[in-house]
C-alpha cells in the first residue's frame, strides 16, 4: 500500500508497505528495521521468537516517548518478558501488525513526537 502524506523535511516517514517490504523515504527495506523521525536503522530479529534484550534496548536508544512494535503481517502477542522489559523501564509500548504500525508511526511522527517503530518485516 502506498501512503500519500505531506511531511516535514528532515523527518523520516513511511511512504509505503506490503508483504515483505517497507518504503521509508526513497529506500525500500526487505528486512526488519527501526524507523524514527531522525533516521532508519537495521534491526536484526526476523520474528518475535528471535527477540533478545539487546534488540529491545536498540529501540530505546534515542529516548522515544512512544514505542510501536510491528509484529509482522499479522498481529501476534509478544512473550510476557518483552512486555515486562518495557514496563520495568516505565515505557509504554503498542504491539500491532506491521501495516498498522506503519500507519500509526506516520500519524505520531507528523505530530512532531519522538516515536520509534520497530518493524518486523516478514
Amino acid at each position: 500500500m502506498q501512503l500519500q502524506q505531506d511531511f516535514d523535511a528532515g523527518r523520516f516517514m513511511i511512504r509505503g508497505y506490503g508483504p515483505g517490504w517497507v518504503d521509508v523515504g526513497d529506500r525500500r527495506f526487505e528486512r526488519s528495521l527501526i524507523v524514527e523521525p531522525v533516521g532508519v536503522r537495521d534491526w536484526p530479529p526476523a520474528g518475535l521468537d528471535e527477540l533478545e534484550d539487546a534488540h529491545l534496548a536498540a529501540i530505546l536508544e534515542n529516548d522515544p516517548e512512544v514505542v510501536l512494535l510491528g509484529t509482522g503481517e499479522t498481529m501476534r502477542h509478544p512473550p510476557m518478558w518483552v512486555i515486562g522489559y518495557f514496563a520495568e523501564r516505565g515505557m509504554g509500548v503498542e504491539f500491532m501488525a506491521t501495516p498498522a504500525a506503519c500507519r500509526t508511526y506516520n500519524v505520531i511522527c507528523a505530530e512532531g513526537r519522538r516515536v520509534a517503530a520497530a518493524l518486523i518485516v516478514d
